[in-house]
Protein backbone atom coordinates (compact mmCIF):
# COMPACT_ATOMS: atom_id res chain seq x y z
CA UNK A 1 0.00 0.00 0.00
CA UNK A 2 1.42 3.25 -0.72
CA UNK A 3 2.04 5.49 1.95
CA UNK A 4 -0.61 8.56 1.68
CA UNK A 5 0.17 10.96 4.24
CA UNK A 6 3.27 11.84 6.80
CA UNK A 7 2.64 11.90 10.64
CA UNK A 8 5.21 14.12 12.83
CA UNK A 9 4.71 12.04 16.31
CA UNK A 10 6.04 14.89 19.29
CA UNK A 11 7.26 13.42 22.41
CA UNK A 12 7.76 15.75 25.86
CA UNK A 13 8.23 14.04 29.03
CA UNK A 14 9.48 10.54 30.59
CA UNK A 15 10.55 7.48 29.16
CA UNK A 16 6.99 6.74 29.76
CA UNK A 17 5.74 8.23 27.02
CA UNK A 18 8.39 7.48 25.03
CA UNK A 19 6.61 4.57 24.93
CA UNK A 20 3.28 5.21 24.34
CA UNK A 21 4.79 7.21 21.26
CA UNK A 22 6.16 3.93 20.27
CA UNK A 23 3.00 2.07 19.96
CA UNK A 24 1.26 4.92 18.08
CA UNK A 25 3.82 4.74 15.42
CA UNK A 26 3.67 0.75 15.32
CA UNK A 27 -0.33 1.06 14.49
CA UNK A 28 0.51 4.31 12.29
CA UNK A 29 3.32 2.78 10.53
CA UNK A 30 1.97 -0.52 9.68
CA UNK A 31 -1.24 1.43 7.65
CA UNK A 32 -0.84 4.08 4.86
CA UNK A 33 0.97 6.42 6.70
CA UNK A 34 4.78 7.30 6.78
CA UNK A 35 6.14 8.36 10.34
CA UNK A 36 8.66 10.41 11.64
CA UNK A 37 9.28 11.52 15.29
CA UNK A 38 10.40 14.78 16.81
CA UNK A 39 11.04 15.95 13.31
CA UNK A 40 11.01 19.53 11.20
CA UNK A 41 10.26 17.83 8.07
CA UNK A 42 7.91 20.61 6.12
CA UNK A 43 6.24 17.16 4.75
CA UNK A 44 4.79 16.34 7.53
CA UNK A 45 1.22 17.71 7.22
CA UNK A 46 -0.01 15.80 10.28
CA UNK A 47 1.05 16.09 14.02
CA UNK A 48 0.70 14.56 17.24
CA UNK A 49 1.67 16.14 20.29
CA UNK A 50 2.13 13.39 23.22
CA UNK A 51 2.30 15.96 26.38
CA UNK A 52 4.00 16.11 30.11
CA UNK A 53 2.07 17.46 32.65
CA UNK A 54 3.38 16.54 35.78
CA UNK A 55 5.51 19.63 36.80
CA UNK A 56 5.67 23.10 36.17
CA UNK A 57 8.56 22.93 33.60
CA UNK A 58 7.12 20.31 32.12
CA UNK A 59 3.91 21.94 31.47
CA UNK A 60 5.57 25.10 30.38
CA UNK A 61 7.10 22.99 27.71
CA UNK A 62 4.41 21.20 26.57
CA UNK A 63 2.06 24.46 25.94
CA UNK A 64 5.07 25.94 24.26
CA UNK A 65 4.83 23.38 21.77
CA UNK A 66 1.31 23.40 21.42
CA UNK A 67 1.09 27.09 20.87
CA UNK A 68 3.76 26.36 18.35
CA UNK A 69 2.24 23.98 16.01
CA UNK A 70 -0.82 26.00 16.16
CA UNK A 71 0.53 29.13 14.78
CA UNK A 72 2.05 26.83 12.33
CA UNK A 73 -1.83 25.38 11.40
CA UNK A 74 -2.78 29.01 11.18
CA UNK A 75 -0.31 29.98 8.63
CA UNK A 76 -1.18 26.41 6.51
CA UNK A 77 2.01 24.38 7.22
CA UNK A 78 0.13 21.47 8.65
CA UNK A 79 -3.19 20.83 7.98
CA UNK A 80 -3.93 18.74 10.97
CA UNK A 81 -2.80 19.14 14.93
CA UNK A 82 -3.78 16.33 17.59
CA UNK A 83 -2.78 16.75 21.62
CA UNK A 84 -2.62 13.25 23.72
CA UNK A 85 -0.80 12.55 26.61
CA UNK A 86 -0.43 14.06 30.16
CA UNK A 87 -1.38 17.53 29.83
CA UNK A 88 -4.47 16.79 27.55
CA UNK A 89 -5.36 14.01 30.19
CA UNK A 90 -5.60 16.76 33.17
CA UNK A 91 -6.44 19.91 31.30
CA UNK A 92 -8.55 18.68 28.38
CA UNK A 93 -11.59 21.43 28.45
CA UNK A 94 -9.04 24.25 29.23
CA UNK A 95 -7.02 23.77 26.60
CA UNK A 96 -9.76 23.19 24.26
CA UNK A 97 -11.50 25.82 24.68
CA UNK A 98 -7.96 28.27 24.83
CA UNK A 99 -6.10 26.78 21.93
CA UNK A 100 -9.04 25.73 18.96
CA UNK A 101 -6.22 25.30 16.45
CA UNK A 102 -6.44 21.52 17.62
CA UNK A 103 -8.54 19.09 15.92
CA UNK A 104 -9.01 17.21 19.39
CA UNK A 105 -7.43 16.15 22.62
CA UNK A 106 -7.07 12.93 23.72
CA UNK A 107 -6.23 11.31 27.07
CA UNK A 108 -3.03 8.97 28.60
CA UNK A 109 -5.15 5.84 27.89
CA UNK A 110 -7.03 6.67 24.45
CA UNK A 111 -4.32 5.35 21.76
CA UNK A 112 -7.17 3.46 19.94
CA UNK A 113 -9.32 6.92 19.83
CA UNK A 114 -5.49 8.72 18.42
CA UNK A 115 -5.42 6.17 15.81
CA UNK A 116 -8.91 6.13 14.68
CA UNK A 117 -8.89 10.27 14.72
CA UNK A 118 -6.39 10.33 11.56
CA UNK A 119 -8.32 7.79 9.79
CA UNK A 120 -6.32 4.43 10.13
CA UNK A 121 -7.99 1.53 12.32
CA UNK A 122 -6.89 0.19 15.70
CA UNK A 123 -5.54 -3.07 15.49
CA UNK A 124 -5.13 -5.44 18.21
CA UNK A 125 -2.86 -7.64 17.37
CA UNK A 126 -0.21 -4.57 16.77
CA UNK A 127 -1.05 -3.34 20.21
CA UNK A 128 2.64 -5.02 21.87
CA UNK A 129 4.26 -3.72 18.80
CA UNK A 130 6.92 -0.96 18.99
CA UNK A 131 8.09 1.50 16.49
CA UNK A 132 11.65 2.41 18.01
CA UNK A 133 13.11 5.60 18.66
CA UNK A 134 15.58 5.00 20.71
CA UNK A 135 18.99 3.01 19.37
CA UNK A 136 18.18 0.08 18.14
CA UNK A 137 20.06 -1.78 21.27
CA UNK A 138 18.03 -0.39 23.67
CA UNK A 139 14.52 -0.06 24.99
CA UNK A 140 11.86 0.83 27.65
CA UNK A 141 9.37 -1.43 28.87
CA UNK A 142 6.52 -0.17 30.94
CA UNK A 143 5.04 -2.67 32.89
CA UNK A 144 2.17 -1.13 34.23
CA UNK A 145 0.21 2.03 34.15
CA UNK A 146 -0.69 4.89 37.08
CA UNK A 147 0.17 4.70 40.64
CA UNK A 148 -1.90 4.04 44.00
CA UNK A 149 0.40 5.65 46.79
CA UNK A 150 -1.03 9.25 46.79
CA UNK A 151 2.44 10.69 47.94
CA UNK A 152 1.81 14.39 48.88
CA UNK A 153 3.36 16.07 45.91
CA UNK A 154 2.57 13.69 43.18
CA UNK A 155 -0.47 14.56 40.54
CA UNK A 156 0.70 11.24 38.52
CA UNK A 157 -2.47 9.68 40.62
CA UNK A 158 -4.79 12.85 39.06
CA UNK A 159 -3.15 11.94 35.80
CA UNK A 160 -2.85 8.27 35.13
CA UNK A 161 -5.07 6.99 37.59
CA UNK A 162 -4.84 3.89 39.81
CA UNK A 163 -2.22 1.26 39.41
CA UNK A 164 -2.82 -1.11 35.95
CA UNK A 165 -0.68 -3.57 35.84
CA UNK A 166 0.02 -5.05 32.38
CA UNK A 167 -0.44 -9.22 31.81
CA UNK A 168 2.84 -10.68 32.06
CA UNK A 169 2.47 -12.64 29.29
CA UNK A 170 1.81 -9.86 27.24
CA UNK A 171 5.61 -8.07 28.93
CA UNK A 172 7.44 -11.01 27.56
CA UNK A 173 5.92 -11.06 24.17
CA UNK A 174 6.75 -7.47 23.96
CA UNK A 175 10.02 -8.27 25.22
CA UNK A 176 10.70 -10.92 23.16
CA UNK A 177 9.74 -8.79 19.80
CA UNK A 178 12.04 -6.25 20.99
CA UNK A 179 14.74 -8.90 20.93
CA UNK A 180 13.98 -9.96 17.87
CA UNK A 181 14.52 -6.67 16.31
CA UNK A 182 18.05 -6.54 18.36
CA UNK A 183 17.50 -4.91 21.80
CA UNK A 184 20.29 -5.92 23.95
CA UNK A 185 19.27 -3.85 26.97
CA UNK A 186 15.92 -3.59 28.78
CA UNK A 187 14.80 -0.86 31.16
CA UNK A 188 12.16 -1.54 33.18
CA UNK A 189 9.56 1.16 33.94
CA UNK A 190 6.66 1.97 35.50
CA UNK A 191 5.53 5.03 38.01
CA UNK A 192 6.22 1.40 40.47
CA UNK A 193 7.55 -0.94 39.09
CA UNK A 194 7.35 -2.86 43.05
CA UNK A 195 3.78 -2.73 42.88
CA UNK A 196 3.83 -4.96 39.90
CA UNK A 197 1.00 -7.65 39.71
CA UNK A 198 -0.89 -6.88 42.74
CA UNK A 199 -4.11 -5.98 40.62
CA UNK A 200 -3.60 -9.04 38.40
CA UNK A 201 -2.32 -11.68 40.77
CA UNK A 202 -2.75 -10.57 44.03
CA UNK A 203 0.80 -10.24 45.14
CA UNK A 204 3.84 -8.30 44.27
CA UNK A 205 5.25 -10.29 40.85
CA UNK A 206 7.71 -8.28 39.57
CA UNK A 207 10.54 -10.50 40.63
CA UNK A 208 8.50 -13.61 38.50
CA UNK A 209 8.42 -11.19 35.70
CA UNK A 210 12.23 -10.18 36.20
CA UNK A 211 13.09 -13.99 36.00
CA UNK A 212 10.84 -14.52 32.80
CA UNK A 213 12.74 -11.68 31.20
CA UNK A 214 16.22 -12.72 31.75
CA UNK A 215 15.16 -16.47 30.07
CA UNK A 216 14.79 -14.28 26.72
CA UNK A 217 17.59 -14.94 24.30
CA UNK A 218 19.18 -12.38 22.90
CA UNK A 219 18.48 -9.56 25.86
CA UNK A 220 21.69 -9.34 27.80
CA UNK A 221 21.17 -6.56 30.14
CA UNK A 222 17.78 -5.65 32.28
CA UNK A 223 17.93 -2.64 34.54
CA UNK A 224 15.19 -1.30 36.70
CA UNK A 225 13.93 2.05 37.16
CA UNK A 226 11.21 3.76 39.59
CA UNK A 227 11.15 1.42 42.65
CA UNK A 228 9.50 2.43 45.51
CA UNK A 229 11.05 2.19 49.02
CA UNK A 230 7.86 1.17 51.14
CA UNK A 231 7.62 -2.08 51.23
CA UNK A 232 10.42 -3.22 48.76
CA UNK A 233 9.96 -6.78 48.16
CA UNK A 234 12.60 -9.09 49.15
CA UNK A 235 12.72 -11.38 46.05
CA UNK A 236 13.50 -8.22 43.96
CA UNK A 237 16.31 -8.15 45.53
CA UNK A 238 17.33 -11.69 45.17
CA UNK A 239 16.86 -11.20 41.20
CA UNK A 240 19.27 -7.93 41.49
CA UNK A 241 21.79 -10.53 43.39
CA UNK A 242 21.56 -13.75 41.62
CA UNK A 243 20.24 -12.96 37.53
CA UNK A 244 23.82 -12.90 35.76
CA UNK A 245 21.15 -10.32 33.02
CA UNK A 246 19.92 -7.70 35.62
CA UNK A 247 22.14 -4.97 36.23
CA UNK A 248 23.60 -4.20 39.18
CA UNK A 249 21.59 -0.83 39.54
CA UNK A 250 18.48 0.49 40.97
CA UNK A 251 16.76 3.53 40.52
CA UNK A 252 14.81 4.67 43.69
CA UNK A 253 13.36 8.04 44.54
CA UNK A 254 13.71 8.47 47.93
CA UNK A 255 13.04 11.97 48.24
CA UNK A 256 14.27 12.94 51.41
CA UNK A 257 15.44 11.38 54.89
CA UNK A 258 13.63 13.07 57.76
CA UNK A 259 10.51 11.59 59.62
CA UNK A 260 9.23 15.08 59.20
CA UNK A 261 8.91 15.50 55.78
CA UNK A 262 8.45 11.93 54.76
CA UNK A 263 5.21 11.64 56.91
CA UNK A 264 4.66 14.93 55.20
CA UNK A 265 5.03 13.82 51.70
CA UNK A 266 2.80 10.82 52.76
CA UNK A 267 5.68 8.25 51.43
CA UNK A 268 4.35 5.36 53.68
CA UNK A 269 7.67 4.48 55.36
CA UNK A 270 10.25 6.58 57.70
CA UNK A 271 14.03 7.18 57.81
CA UNK A 272 15.19 4.38 59.93
CA UNK A 273 13.37 2.19 57.16
CA UNK A 274 15.07 3.84 54.38
CA UNK A 275 18.38 4.06 55.75
CA UNK A 276 17.92 0.09 56.79
CA UNK A 277 16.68 -0.71 52.58
CA UNK A 278 20.00 1.41 51.13
CA UNK A 279 21.83 -1.14 53.60
CA UNK A 280 20.47 -4.33 52.71
CA UNK A 281 20.72 -3.54 49.21
CA UNK A 282 24.56 -2.79 49.57
CA UNK A 283 24.89 -5.78 51.15
CA UNK A 284 22.90 -8.08 49.34
CA UNK A 285 23.75 -6.77 45.75
CA UNK A 286 27.85 -6.22 45.90
CA UNK A 287 28.98 -2.89 43.81
CA UNK A 288 25.13 -2.34 43.36
CA UNK A 289 24.51 1.46 41.84
CA UNK A 290 22.03 3.33 43.47
CA UNK A 291 20.12 6.24 41.70
CA UNK A 292 17.73 8.37 43.91
CA UNK A 293 16.43 11.89 43.57
CA UNK A 294 15.11 13.98 46.75
CA UNK A 295 13.15 16.75 47.09
CA UNK A 296 13.79 19.88 48.90
CA UNK A 297 11.88 23.01 49.50
CA UNK A 298 8.87 21.06 50.92
CA UNK A 299 6.37 22.78 53.04
CA UNK A 300 7.43 22.32 56.33
CA UNK A 301 11.09 21.44 55.97
CA UNK A 302 13.22 23.21 58.59
CA UNK A 303 17.01 23.76 58.48
CA UNK A 304 17.37 20.67 60.98
CA UNK A 305 15.79 18.23 58.35
CA UNK A 306 17.71 19.58 55.30
CA UNK A 307 21.17 19.06 57.71
CA UNK A 308 19.92 15.81 57.96
CA UNK A 309 19.56 14.91 54.19
CA UNK A 310 23.07 16.98 53.95
CA UNK A 311 24.43 13.87 56.52
CA UNK A 312 22.14 11.40 54.61
CA UNK A 313 23.47 11.93 51.50
CA UNK A 314 27.30 12.21 52.70
CA UNK A 315 26.98 9.08 54.74
CA UNK A 316 25.39 7.19 51.93
CA UNK A 317 27.71 8.05 48.82
CA UNK A 318 25.29 7.75 46.15
CA UNK A 319 26.87 6.70 42.84
CA UNK A 320 23.88 8.69 40.86
CA UNK A 321 21.37 11.83 42.71
CA UNK A 322 19.20 14.08 41.19
CA UNK A 323 17.21 17.16 43.61
CA UNK A 324 14.22 18.99 42.63
CA UNK A 325 12.39 21.96 43.97
CA UNK A 326 9.50 21.31 45.53
CA UNK A 327 6.40 23.02 42.73
CA UNK A 328 3.14 22.82 44.39
CA UNK A 329 0.60 21.37 41.42
CA UNK A 330 -3.13 21.78 41.74
CA UNK A 331 -5.17 19.21 42.97
CA UNK A 332 -2.71 17.31 45.31
CA UNK A 333 -2.55 16.60 49.24
CA UNK A 334 0.12 19.25 49.41
CA UNK A 335 -1.06 22.00 47.22
CA UNK A 336 -4.74 21.24 48.76
CA UNK A 337 -3.58 21.12 52.76
CA UNK A 338 -0.06 22.72 52.98
CA UNK A 339 1.18 26.29 52.71
CA UNK A 340 4.32 26.17 50.42
CA UNK A 341 6.59 28.37 52.76
CA UNK A 342 10.12 28.38 51.73
CA UNK A 343 11.28 30.81 49.38
CA UNK A 344 13.03 30.08 45.59
CA UNK A 345 15.59 31.55 46.62
CA UNK A 346 15.76 29.15 49.46
CA UNK A 347 15.16 25.95 47.57
CA UNK A 348 17.90 26.87 44.93
CA UNK A 349 20.34 27.54 47.67
CA UNK A 350 19.42 23.87 49.37
CA UNK A 351 19.67 22.47 45.68
CA UNK A 352 23.12 23.31 45.03
CA UNK A 353 24.37 22.76 48.38
CA UNK A 354 23.30 18.86 47.83
CA UNK A 355 24.34 18.89 44.13
CA UNK A 356 27.68 20.37 44.93
CA UNK A 357 28.45 17.51 47.88
CA UNK A 358 27.02 15.27 45.44
CA UNK A 359 29.62 16.39 42.33
CA UNK A 360 32.48 15.44 45.34
CA UNK A 361 31.28 12.15 45.63
CA UNK A 362 30.63 11.19 42.14
CA UNK A 363 34.34 12.07 41.31
CA UNK A 364 35.66 10.23 43.87
CA UNK A 365 33.43 7.53 43.23
CA UNK A 366 34.50 7.54 39.59
CA UNK A 367 38.37 7.84 40.14
CA UNK A 368 38.05 4.76 42.24
CA UNK A 369 37.29 2.73 39.08
CA UNK A 370 39.89 3.78 37.37
CA UNK A 371 42.25 0.81 36.04
CA UNK A 372 39.37 -1.39 36.74
CA UNK A 373 37.92 -3.60 33.27
CA UNK A 374 34.51 -3.29 33.05
CA UNK A 375 31.33 -4.08 30.31
CA UNK A 376 30.35 -0.71 28.28
CA UNK A 377 27.75 -0.92 25.57
CA UNK A 378 28.26 1.78 22.69
CA UNK A 379 25.33 3.76 22.60
CA UNK A 380 27.11 5.88 19.43
CA UNK A 381 29.86 7.70 17.82
CA UNK A 382 30.79 11.31 18.49
CA UNK A 383 34.15 12.66 17.50
CA UNK A 384 37.33 10.44 18.20
CA UNK A 385 34.75 8.64 20.86
CA UNK A 386 33.14 5.76 21.04
CA UNK A 387 30.14 6.86 23.39
CA UNK A 388 28.71 3.89 25.57
CA UNK A 389 27.60 2.79 29.32
CA UNK A 390 28.53 0.47 32.10
CA UNK A 391 26.49 -1.51 33.62
CA UNK A 392 25.92 1.22 36.47
CA UNK A 393 24.94 3.67 33.99
CA UNK A 394 21.27 4.64 32.23
CA UNK A 395 20.45 6.16 28.96
CA UNK A 396 20.40 10.11 29.01
CA UNK A 397 19.98 10.50 32.88
CA UNK A 398 23.45 8.59 34.22
CA UNK A 399 27.76 9.06 33.04
CA UNK A 400 28.85 8.13 30.22
CA UNK A 401 32.44 6.34 29.08
CA UNK A 402 34.19 8.00 26.30
CA UNK A 403 36.04 5.01 24.50
CA UNK A 404 39.42 5.85 22.69
CA UNK A 405 39.46 2.52 19.74
CA UNK A 406 41.84 2.45 17.01
CA UNK A 407 39.26 -0.25 15.95
CA UNK A 408 35.87 1.56 14.83
CA UNK A 409 33.16 0.44 17.15
CA UNK A 410 29.59 0.43 16.15
CA UNK A 411 26.52 1.21 18.49
CA UNK A 412 25.05 -2.04 19.87
CA UNK A 413 28.54 -3.53 20.91
CA UNK A 414 29.19 -4.80 24.57
CA UNK A 415 32.74 -4.86 24.93
CA UNK A 416 35.28 -5.15 28.08
CA UNK A 417 36.98 -1.56 28.65
CA UNK A 418 39.64 -0.48 31.01
CA UNK A 419 38.75 2.89 32.73
CA UNK A 420 42.08 5.08 32.35
CA UNK A 421 40.14 8.30 33.05
CA UNK A 422 37.21 9.81 35.32
CA UNK A 423 35.88 13.26 36.16
CA UNK A 424 32.91 14.25 37.94
CA UNK A 425 30.55 12.72 35.73
CA UNK A 426 32.38 11.15 32.63
CA UNK A 427 34.97 8.21 32.78
CA UNK A 428 37.50 7.40 30.05
CA UNK A 429 38.68 4.37 28.55
CA UNK A 430 39.91 2.27 25.91
CA UNK A 431 39.37 -1.57 24.60
CA UNK A 432 40.90 -4.16 27.11
CA UNK A 433 42.47 -6.02 24.40
CA UNK A 434 44.31 -3.23 23.42
CA UNK A 435 46.23 -2.55 26.18
CA UNK A 436 50.47 -3.12 25.86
Amino acid sequence: MAKTHKINIVTLGCSKNLVDSEHLMAQLADQRFEIVHDSNDPSARIVIINTCGFIGDAKEESINTILSFAAARTRGEIDHLFVMGCLSERYRDELRDEIPEVDSFFGVRDLADVVRAVGAEYRDELAGSRHLTTPLHYAYLKISEGCNWGCGYCAIPLIRGKHISVPMEELVAEAEGLAAQGVKELIVIAQDTTYYGIDLYGRRALADLLRRLCRIDGIEWIRLHYAYPAHFPDDVIEVLRDEPKMCPYLDIPLQHIADSQLKAMRRGINGAETRALVRRLRKEVPGIAIRTTLIVGYPGETECDFQELIDFVRETRFERLGVFAYCEEEGTYSALHLKDDISEEEKQRRIDTIMSLQREISLENNQQRVGHIEPVIIDRIEGEYAVGRTRHDSPEVDDEVLVSSSEPLTPGTILQVRITAADDYDLYGEPAHEEN
